[in-house]
């Protein structure tokens, strides 16, 4: 401390200009706070970026399932054609089951149509 008392004056301005510096961001946050608007604004904002990132997951991760999807279909696909070049082979070799169903649906067709005939 100094004889005239400039070190207690610089002090207190110091203080003061810290004071006011405090209190001006004190104001900007009340402020901030009491504009609902804007509040608002930023709050619908950051909703929309959470939907396009989870839409943006979703579909990455539909896509990922639609291609796992289609090569167990291709591969479905493949080993039935297997089997149907199988069943065909047989059906070649032994036609005589084969026609014997045909017969009994046409069968069965002619039956209900002469039932029918009666009943009008």
């Amino acid at each position: 401390m100094t004889g005239n008392g400039t070190g207690d004056t610089e002090a207190l301005r110091e203080e003061i200009r810290r004071t006011r510096v405090e209190l001006g961001e004190t104001m900007e946050a009340l402020a901030a706070k009491a504009d609902v608007k804007a509040r608002l604004k930023e709050s619908a904002e950051q909703a929309r970026e959470r939907m396009r990132e989870q839409a943006a997951q979703t579909v990455a991760r539909v896509r990922g399932q639609a291609a796992r999807g289609a090569g167990m279909a291709r591969a479905q696909a493949y080993e039935t054609g297997g089997l149907v070049r199988e069943k065909g082979e047989l059906v070649r070799r032994n036609p005589v089951p084969w026609a014997a169903i045909a017969a009994g649906a046409v069968a069965a067709v002619v039956v209900l149509m002469i039932v029918r005939g009666r009943r009008r």
